[in-house]
């Protein structure tokens, strides 16, 4: 096992940490607003994924897809909302779950009649479709690190967002009251739509950056809005900074288990034993870890009321 695998294993724990969280961020951002369970939040991904992919394909530009991509989703979130999340913010739960599960179905049929059933494949820009050198040998995809660099960007832009702007401010009161920011004059209604529209984005961003090393496709939002959920649980519903936690966290264990796991089974039982072992324990850490730090702390690593 050389120094440049597992730095290289690092990396990737890293890639898909960030964008994790970068999924993540917004799911918890509209919940810790708006008190609203979206499980469409997938659904959006995969918009973004999908126009990435149609406008790159039809201009030959990623750069200019990916913007496609970002406001696709936008555009897709604000609407979401108008429409049919301004009816479930009194509603409990169960409603939010139901309601939001069928916007599932309507967003994958909907993409498989205007797209195709077929997958649509996203090449990375030429200028980055090379690798770099690893310490010990070998070497890692640029594109990868500049996902790792999208990811740290967008953590430093929502964190400034929220602390330091005014839009931010309304963010921070629409948690804790409000009722008191509506009666000072804030329009509720359009700051909604807004924190709706950025959290899409963020989906959005996600599924077209990742679309270029997977192929895009139907239904492909549902397996990351499972992670994203424990991402969200391990870190504190609610709390962008244990968004960012949990998500590091189940990328390394998530991406470290797969390389690691059935190496250290090896150690003591037959190869074809160890390998199913070690899969299948691989496949189940995460949620052991999430069932570890619910079991230590209820609401998670950093929740928003403590």
């Amino acid at each position: 096992m050389s120094a440049a695998f597992i730095f290289e294993q690092l990396l990737n724990s890293l890639q898909l940490g960030v964008m994790l969280f970068v999924m993540a961020a917004g799911l918890t951002l509209v919940f810790g607003v708006m008190g609203l369970i979206n499980l469409a939040h997938g659904s959006l991904y995969m918009v973004g994924a999908f126009f990435c992919a149609w406008v790159a394909g039809e201009t030959g530009s990623f750069w200019v897809g990916l913007g496609a991509g970002l406001v696709a989703a936008a555009a897709a979130g604000a609407m979401v909302e108008m429409l049919v999340m301004r009816r479930l913010y009194d509603r409990d739960h169960l409603d939010q779950v139901l309601a939001t599960f069928s916007l599932i179905l309507i967003f994958n049929e909907g993409t498989r009649w205007v797209f195709g059933a077929q997958p649509l494949y996203l090449d990375i820009p030429s200028a980055l479709a090379t690798s770099v050198p690893l310490p010990g040998g070998g070497g890692y995809p640029l594109y990868r690190l500049v996902i790792i660099a999208f990811g740290i960007a967008t953590a430093a832009g929502l964190y400034l967002l929220i602390s330091r702007t005014r839009l931010g401010m309304q963010i921070r009161a629409g948690e804790s009251d409000r009722e008191m920011i509506g009666a000072l004059g804030v329009d509720i209604n359009t700051l909604y739509t807004l924190v709706f529209a950025i959290g899409a984005m963020l989906a959005g961003l996600a599924g077209a950056l990742v679309g270029a090393l997977q192929s895009v496709e139907v239904g492909m939002g549902e397996p990351v809005l499972i992670l994203a959920f424990v991402v969200i649980v391990i870190g504190g519903i609610g709390s962008i900074k244990g968004a960012l936690i949990g998500a590091i966290l189940v990328g390394l264990v998530d991406t470290l288990g797969r390389a690691f796991l059935h190496k250290l089974f090896a150690l003591a039982l037959p190869p074809a034993e160890a390998n199913g072992y070690g899969a299948a324990l691989a496949s189940m850490a995460i949620y052991l870890l999430m069932a570890t730090v619910l079991a230590w702390r209820p609401k998670g690593l950093f929740p928003v009321n403590g």
